[in-house]
Parts: C-alpha cells; structure tokens; sequence
C-alpha cells in the first residue's frame, strides 16, 4: 500500500504545484486584469473630461477645455457635442445637463382666441358737436361789455352786453303806434311784437317797451347757451352788425379724447370697443370709455388715424389738450380661434422665422428646427399661420442656445441655412471682403498729403466712436466734420494714377458721408457707416498715413451674420454696428502700419 502510494507520489506534487501556481498567478493575473480594467475606466474618465469643447454660441472658433466666458463678447460658453445620434439635419440631440444650463424651458401651445393689447395715445379735445358762436341780433355800437376775459363760465340767459341800436327805433315805434288799434286791429299787435321777438328781445323788454311807450335806444345781449368763453371777438366801443360773431362758446361738460392709432394697430380697432386710459393730472384714476368714430382717412404726415371716444367731464376736471395715454384689450373682428406662440419662441430675420419643437416621444431631450409663418404680433406674442399643430411643445426660453447648438453640430438652424450633409458640398457664405480694389501707391504718395488723410482719418475715428455710442446726433455732427476734413485735403499733391484713383475714392466718401447725414435712423446710416469703412480702408492701404498704426477690425454678426468691417487706432474692439448690445463682438483681421 506505501509502495503504491510512494509511485503515485511524484504526479501528486505535479498537480499540487500547479494548484498552487494557479492559486498565484492566476489570481494575480485576475488582479492585474480587474485594475487594468479599473485603469481603463479611470482613463476613459479623464480622456472624457479632457475631450470636452467649451466654445461661444455667437463665436464658434473660441475652444476651451472648460466652461467660462466668451473672450470676445463676454458671452457664457456652451458645451460643443460632436456626438449626435440623430442622422436629420433638422434635429438635435441634447443631454439633461446641456438643457439646464442652456436654460431651456418649453411650453405647449393651444387655440385662443387672438387678443392685443392696443396702447395709444392722445389729446382731449372739446366736443366740436358743444361749441357756439354768440352773435349780435341787432346792429349797434357796444357801450357796455359784462363779459370780458376769455375761460369765464356763463350761463343761458346771462347778460352779456349792452347796444346802442338806433336800428330798433322803427320797429319800437311801429309797436307803439299799433297799440293804438289793438281793439280794432290786434294781428297788427301781433305783427310788430313777433318783429321785435325775431330781434332777439326778450319778452320782459317788449312789455316794457309797451308799458313806458317810450322809445329805447339801449338793448341788452343776452347768452343763447351756457358754457365756457374761449375766444371774445369783440370789446368796448366796437361797432357790430347784425350777425356779428360776438363770443365763441363750449360746452365743456362733455368732451371728446382723440387716440392717434398706427395702421398696424387699425385691424384691432372697431367702434363700440373699450378703451381705458389715463391723464397725468390725475395718475392714479382710470377712465373708461367706448370708441364711438374711426377717421376714414391716415393722415399722410402721421401716418395715423384719429380714433375717438366721448367722456362726461363731471366737475370740469379735465381740460382740453391734456394728455392721455389709452389702452384697449381688443380682438379681431372675428371669432376664430388661432395658434398662438410667445415671442420668445421666434427666432425672425425678416424672411425666415423659426421655432425649436421638443419631441416629447423620446426619453432624451430632442429638439426639432420647424419654420413657421407668422400672422398678426399680439404685443409678446404671435398668430401662427402655418408650420405648427395644436399640442405641440414649444421652446420658449433657450432658443437661441439651441440654435446656436446647431450650427456648431453642422444642423440646419437660423444662421446656418446651408450645410454640409451626407458629402454635399458647404455652401455657407465666407467672410465678406472688403469689394473695393486697392493699389498701393504709399511709396510715391508725398509726405504732405499723408499729413492731410491722417486727419481725415482722425474724424473717421470719431465717426465710429459715434456709432459705438448709438448716439444719432453726435453721428450728424461728425458727419459734418468729415466733410469739412475732407474739402481740406489737397488732391493736387497726387499725380498720374494715383491722383485719378484718388478722385474716385473721393466721390465715393462724398457719397457715403451724405448718406448718413440724410439717413433718418441709426440702424440706416450704419449700413452708409460700412461702405465708408471700406472705402477709407482701401485709401489708407493705397496711400499710406504717417505717425500713426491702424487696426482693421471685423465683426461676422453684423447686416444678419454678413459681416462688416471698420478701422480702429486701438487694438480694443469697439463694436460701431451693435454698440452696447455687442461692444466687444469682433476681431482684428489686418494692421496697417507705415
């Protein structure tokens, strides 16, 4: 039995020694596997960190491994996906995190009834259906005036002045002499009373003339209405003739407010409306009429028409020509209901509006391009016409995040309408040039007339400063300096080509500098501001300026993501075509230095 044991023995410390390496080893082995696998998890981590791109929404070719903000426009920075698992250039695919720090809300949008809030203002006015015209019944000469001064309040009845009116001898006279016949004769009676009454003397006056028998060279004028006196034509020791104007008279119980109402706002407007408004005296109270009239024609000045409502003025609280400013809450004039989206959720350019749709079937957060065309504006909102559906959820807040988002991601989106899909070729438009030809003529151009352009160039750096500042006057005002720097320089110093490229720059700066002078808003100069930029930029380049380094700067947003270019003496951006809304959006192409 040991002998067998003893035979076996050498196989048994074989497999003993390999359960023993396979205890080492193997579970050594399994160790290095486990940390190389915990390693590589380690390292996808940070290589996942490290790969992340933080860039600008509104400057794409800022890269930044880690969140901040914009070196340029000071803007937040977003995080830059490349992965995207949705193949449609019209969706985006984003993460929970991306959404909360993009801000993103939404909003389901239903039917309602289309309502504006219709703000107008206006004057009160004195209701031209109160006002009169106090004549004189009689001709005479004024020997008295009771009422003198414009703004007195007179009543019915009132005594207003007295006449010498030789002309009512005859007619007293013939009523006297037929006093004679009443028995016989009374329709003569009659006849002469009913004269005197078309006269306008008040009865109390006949039968005194009846009673004395007494010719009276002497009458009172007697108020035909009550109000308020707002013109006399009329003093002391005039002479008037019968149907002379004497006073102008309102009533002023009852007066008319008149809102000028934009032809935009027209559509809202219908009579029978309320309109609340308010005047300054009186802040805090709120009045309320109806609209009662709507002028039929626009004034061609104001491009307004007169909308009115009529208000009772208890106590003669209100005056004529006081300001009001109106409000009506007002409807279509008709009774369909409408999608109706918030402002917010619009991104417009003028001939493309779009809005961000969320698809509420997936599980992460996917958001859809859909162009929409817009109906009427109703104050912070929009009519939608076509391209929604009820139910559908709306990205009211974020919009532009996710635009933004797209076109880093090569999506279709408001500022990136041609993109590179399945191979198609890129079609965005590249960075605009400057379109003016240039000819460097800086080594032969004398010292004189570099001089001269350097000032001319210092009143171009005013000009933009101007335009940084969005201030239109200050614009006018250095566009009448440009002009004057201009006469003074001396195109006689040029010679040859360079004096006839010369005078053709000169034309052009002319031209534009003109423009802006004339140009009603500042939106509108910006845009002659550019083509004298790049004028001026293709003159400094083709003859040089002394003394002084210039930096050509450009900003890719301007004219709805054109581009501009402008000159600066400083290397600061100084954004001239958005100012305060985007001073530091830019970036500098080119330094000219001689």
């Amino acid at each position: 039995m040991v002998s067998k044991f003893k035979k076996y023995l050498p196989i048994l410390w074989v497999v003993l020694g390999i359960f023993i390496g396979w205890l080492l080893f193997g579970t050594g082995s399994g160790t290095d596997s486990h940390s190389g696998h915990s390693y590589q998890q380690t390292s996808s981590k940070k290589v996942s960190k490290a790969s992340e791109v933080w860039t600008c929404s509104m400057h794409p070719q800022i890269r930044q491994p880690e969140p901040g903000q914009c070196p340029i426009c000071g803007m937040d920075l977003i995080l830059q996906k490349d992965n995207n698992s949705d193949d449609s250039p019209y969706r985006l695919v984003m993460t929970q995190n991306a959404v909360a720090l993009a801000g993103i809300q939404t909003s389901v949008i239903n039917e309602a009834r289309p309502e504006k809030e219709v703000r107008l203002t206006g004057k009160i006015k004195m209701d031209e259906r109160q006002m009169f015209t106090q004549v004189s019944h009689v001709k005479g000469r004024i020997d008295r005036l009771y009422v003198n001064y414009t703004g007195e309040n007179i009543v019915k009845g009132q005594r207003l002045a007295s006449l010498y009116a030789p002309g009512l001898l005859t007619a007293q006279k013939e009523l006297i002499e037929a006093l004679n016949y009443e028995q016989t004769n009374p329709a003569l009676v009659k006849a002469t009373r009913n004269k005197l009454r078309y006269l306008r003397l008040t009865e109390a006056q006949i039968k005194r003339i009846e009673k004395d028998k007494k010719v009276q060279t002497n009458f009172d004028i007697y108020a035909d209405v009550s109000g308020v006196v707002i013109k006399r034509k009329v003093a002391l020791g005039n002479y008037v003739q019968e149907g002379s104007p004497m006073f102008k008279v309102a009533n002023l119980n009852a007066l008319w407010v008149i809102f000028d109402a934009y032809e935009s706002d027209l559509a809202w407007l219908k009579v029978g409306e309320v309109i609340k408004f308010k005047v300054a005296a009186y802040p805090d109270q709120v009045l309320d009429s109806r609209i009662t009239f709507i002028d039929p024609m626009i004034n061609p000045q104001t491009r307004t028409a007169n909308v009115r409502a009529e208000i009772l003025n208890k106590g003669l609280k209100l005056k004529p020509e006081m300001f009001v400013e109106g409000l009506v809450k007002a409807h279509l004039p008709f009774n369909n209901t409408a999608l109706i989206v918030p402002k917010s959720a619009v991104m417009w350019t003028g001939k493309r509006s779009v809005v961000y749709i969320k698809d509420t079937k997936e599980k992460v957060p996917i958001f859809e391009m859909r162009e929409v065309t817009l109906g009427q504006p109703l104050g912070n909102s929009y009519i939608i016409k076509e391209g929604l559906k009820k139910g559908e959820e709306v990205v009211t807040n974020g919009t532009f995040a996710i635009d933004a988002a797209a076109q880093l991601n090569n999506k279709l989106s408001m500022m990136n309408k041609n993109i590179e899909i399945k191979g198609q070729k890129n079609s965005a438009k590249k960075e605009r040039k400057e379109g003016v030809k240039i000819t460097d003529y800086s080594k032969t151009t004398p010292t004189p007339f570099k001089n001269q352009l350097k000032e001319l160039v210092k009143a171009y750096l005013s000009f933009k400063d101007a335009f940084v500042k969005t201030d239109a006057t200050q614009i006018n005002a250095q566009a009448t300096l440009m002009s004057n720097r201009l006469k003074k320089v001396n195109m006689g110093l040029l010679k040859g080509k360079a004096h006839i490229t010369w005078m053709k720059h000169l034309t052009q700066i002319k031209t534009a500098t003109k423009a802006i002078n004339k140009a009603k808003n500042v939106e509108k100069q910006r845009t002659h501001f550019e083509q004298l930029s790049n004028i001026l930029i293709a003159v400094v380049k083709s003859f040089g300026v002394n003394e002084i380094t210039l930096y050509k700067q450009y900003c890719p947003m301007a004219f709805d993501n054109r581009g501009a270019f402008w000159l600066s003496d400083k290397e600061e951006i100084r954004n001239p075509y958005f100012g305060d809304k985007m001073l530091k959006c830019g970036s500098i192409k080119e330094t000219i230095k001689f």
